[in-house]
């Protein structure tokens, strides 16, 4: 998964303006007490990123 594949992913999930916010201030326990922005700056991959956002939000199996 790219950068912009994430982010399209996320904007569908949150909305767009909220999504990098959410992004920023958001900390999740899946990755290690960081929050996405950080965790993707940190240069985890993404796929993984994503997975744990898919998780903390409840999404449907189809976002996975």
């Amino acid at each position: 998964m790219r950068h912009t594949e994430f982010w399209t992913r996320m904007e569908a999930a949150l909305g767009a303006s909220y999504a990098r916010a959410w992004a920023d201030q958001h900390v999740l326990a899946a990755l290690e007490g960081r929050t996405v922005t950080e965790a993707l700056d940190a240069g985890e991959d993404v796929r993984e990123v994503w997975r744990a956002v898919w998780a903390e939000l409840g999404l449907p199996a189809r976002d996975r």
